[in-house]
């Protein structure tokens, strides 16, 4: 059920605003019909999204107007499902989750307008930082989030919460993901890595969430 709400960026907030996960505002977009809404509640620039999308698919900045038609169509080339979004100036985060714990946060720095796919699997220049820098209390806040979030989705034994920070600082939710990357240069890898997990260890450990769930036993008297 995790990995099926996980896949919704749109139910993911819902379900995150519903636990207390601050995540940014938004706006359904079904067809021209509701461009003056978005702009009119979200200002510019924003960013346009389909909502079952991975890897950033789909995804275009909007800074003008009359650019707004294009990147629904963009990502309406994939699904009829689309939201747009404030365009959020802060840092990038994720945190992956092992075992009910949050490791430590990675800040994300692109020169790409935002981390898209091209930033994620191709480029050379994108930059990865853990520890991320954040003072211990907005690192214990944002472990905090990323736990409250997969608890709020259903999510469980391990995956990533990925955040941006607000003009003021604070984090907000993008989304999170029950199946990241597993190579030995991912997110996840290098998350355990800080805290003396390597690799192999990691794959075991990762292994052994999927051994925690058991069947309860019937009660006597019942089928």
């Amino acid at each position: 059920m995790g990995s099926a709400i996980g896949m919704d960026k749109l139910r993911t907030k819902r379900l995150a605003l519903a636990a207390g996960v601050a995540t940014c505002d938004f706006v359904v977009l079904k067809g021209p019909q509701d461009f003056e809404a978005a702009l009119e509640r979200l200002r510019l620039p924003l960013i346009v999204k389909p909502a079952t999308q991975g890897s950033s698919v789909g995804m275009n900045k909007v800074e003008r107007p009359e650019d707004l038609a294009a990147a629904y169509a963009a990502a309406a080339k994939f699904e009829t499902l689309v939201f747009a979004e404030p365009w959020l100036t802060g840092s990038e985060y994720t945190v992956a989750i092992l075992q009910g714990a949050a490791l430590p946060s990675i800040r994300i720095e692109t020169p790409q307008t935002f981390y898209d796919y091209e930033a994620k699997y191709f480029r050379d220049d994108t930059r990865y930082f853990c520890p991320s820098g954040l003072p211990a209390s907005a690192e214990a806040h944002l472990a905090n989030l990323a736990l409250a979030a997969f608890e709020a989705t259903g999510a469980s034994g391990w995956g990533r919460a990925d955040f941006m920070m607000d003009g003021a600082g604070r984090p907000q939710l993008l989304e999170i993901n029950t199946i990241p990357g597993m190579t030995s240069h991912s997110l996840v890898p290098m998350a355990a890595r800080a805290v003396g997990i390597d690799f192999a260890e990691l794959c075991w450990r990762v292994l052994e969430t999927s051994f925690t769930r058991r069947l309860q036993a019937p009660s006597k008297g019942h089928p």
